[in-house]
C-alpha cells in the first residue's frame, strides 16, 4: 500500500522535474535564436522545402495517401508564411491562426492514419488477405518529430511576440537634428521606422507569464515571492 503511493508521488514528481526541463530548455535556445535571427530563419526556410520533398518522397515511395500528404504540403506552406516578418508575429494574424489550426489537424489526421487497422470492406471475408504493413512506434514517433511537430515547435521558439516589439514611423522631419533618441536610448533615423524595445522570444513570453501567474497565486496564498517575476528578461 505504502509501495504504490510512493510511487503516485515519484510519478508526480517526475513530471514537474521534465515539465521544468523542458520550459528551462525553450527559455535558453529562445535566447539564442533572438541572437541569430537571420541564420534561424534560413535554417527554417531550408527545413520547410526538404520537408515537402520528403512528403513526396513518401507518395512515391510508401504510399502514402496523396490527400493526407498534400494536406501537410499545404500546412507547411502556410508554417512559411510566418517567415515573411520573422522574427515578428502578430498572434491575431491570419497565418498565424491559420497554422495553429493546421498543427491540431494535421496531429489528428496522421494519428487516426497511422492508428488504423480496419480491414477494407472488400477483403473482410477473403481468406488471401494480407493487411498492410503497419509502422513500427520509432517510424510513427520520428515521422510525428521530424514532418508533423519540427516545423510548429521551431517557430513557436523562434517567433517574437509582436507586442513587445513596436515598430514606430517617424514623420519627416526638415530640422537640424534627422536622428532622434527615444527614452530607452535607441537611435532612429526621421521618416523611417524604428524599433522600440528588444525582441522577445514567444516562448520566452510564454514561460515568463506562467512565472508570473504562479507568483501571482503563492503571494495570494502569503508566500513571498520576487515581484519581478512576471517582467520579461531583455
Amino acid at each position: 500500500m505504502l509501495l504504490e503511493v510512493v510511487s503516485y508521488a515519484g510519478t508526480c514528481l517526475g513530471f514537474v522535474f521534465l515539465t521544468l526541463a523542458i520550459a528551462s530548455a525553450l527559455y535558453y535556445i529562445s535566447e539564442i535564436v533572438e541572437e541569430h535571427t537571420e541564420p534561424t530563419r534560413r535554417v527554417l526556410t531550408r527545413t520547410i522545402y526538404g520537408l515537402i520533398v520528403l512528403f513526396v518522397l513518401l507518395i512515391i515511395f510508401d504510399s502514402f495517401p496523396i490527400k493526407l500528404t498534400l494536406f501537410a504540403i499545404v500546412s507547411h506552406i502556410i508554417y512559411y508564411q510566418n517567415l515573411k516578418t520573422f522574427p515578428f508575429i502578430s498572434l491575431s494574424s491570419p497565418a498565424f491562426l491559420a497554422s495553429c489550426a493546421c498543427v491540431v489537424i494535421n496531429h489528428y489526421l496522421w494519428f487516426k492514419y497511422f492508428n488504423d487497422t480496419a480491414v477494407p470492406p472488400q477483403f473482410r471475408y477473403d481468406p488471401n488477405y494480407i493487411p498492410k504493413r503497419r509502422a513500427t512506434f520509432a517510424e510513427v514517433s520520428s515521422f510525428f518529430g521530424i514532418c508533423v511537430w519540427f516545423i510548429p515547435f521551431a517557430l513557436f521558439v523562434s517567433l517574437s511576440a509582436s507586442d513587445y516589439v513596436l515598430p514606430t514611423a517617424g514623420k519627416a522631419d526638415t530640422s537640424a537634428f534627422a536622428k532622434k533618441h527615444d527614452s530607452e536610448g535607441h537611435t532612429g533615423v526621421a521618416g523611417e521606422p524604428r524599433l522600440r524595445g528588444k525582441a522577445v522570444g514567444l516562448a520566452r513570453v510564454v514561460i515568463n507569464s506562467i512565472r508570473g501567474y504562479i507568483a501571482m497565486c503563492l503571494n495570494i496564498f502569503g508566500f513571498k515571492t520576487e515581484t519581478n517575476h512576471h517582467r520579461l528578461a531583455v
